[in-house]
């Protein structure tokens, strides 16, 4: 039996596209050179594992100083690439909450970045429980954060049901005889919810 929810962040309640912002900042050609030679995702790595925004943004603009400004931007404009809410998923979680069951986040995000998100997504303030990869120094599909969780809650296996966008990070809560689905929309979401019982169907 399910007894808590778990929660991927990006691309489940908000679309991430960076890509996207940074094309209507300096257009698509610039920006597929600017990701390329400065391996922006990476940097962006050290923020979801820890280390400010600013730090991370300064340090890899002395790296790549004819991408100065740009880099800078992606810390001074983190929220422009996280605006998009994801049809529903902020309606699935207040109505699983309303039937009790226990609501947990389960998320690679630097900690700067969630409170601001926090701002303009406020769903993102209703979870029980948050694991979040800044808050513990190890990102997802890393076991040791799903251990983390299990520890936290005190729940494992199929008391656990966890949706993420990306399947290996499902692959990593599976291998733990967690219970997934794959997010591809809130609709599918939605059936998932109603064949375990968590959510009633309308």
């Amino acid at each position: 039996m399910v007894e808590a929810m778990v929660w991927d962040i990006g691309h489940v309640f908000a679309i991430w596209e960076p890509e996207s912002y940074f094309d209507t900042l300096i257009g698509p050609e610039k920006r597929a050179q600017l990701f390329a030679e400065a391996a922006l995702h990476e940097m962006n790595e050290a923020i979801d594992l820890g280390t400010s925004g600013r730090d991370a943004t300064d340090a890899h603009a002395a790296k790549f100083p004819q991408w100065a400004d740009e880099i800078r931007r992606w810390h001074d404009d983190w929220i422009e690439t996280f605006r998009q809410p994801v049809p529903g998923s902020a309606d699935l979680l207040y109505a699983t909450k309303a039937k009790g069951v226990r609501t947990v986040a389960l998320s690679n995000f630097g900690a700067e970045n969630l409170e601001v998100a926090r701002e303009v997504h406020p769903v993102l303030r209703e979870f029980d429980q948050e694991f979040v990869s800044a808050h513990l120094g190890v990102a997802k599909p890393d076991p040791a954060i799903y251990e983390a969780l299990e520890q936290g809650t005190g729940l494992s296996g199929a008391a656990l049901l966890f949706t993420d966008d990306k399947p290996e990070n499902i692959a990593a809560a599976a291998a733990r005889g967690w219970k997934t689905h794959l997010f591809e929309g809130a609709d599918g979401l939605a059936e998932r919810l109603i064949a375990e019982g968590l959510l009633d169907a309308s």
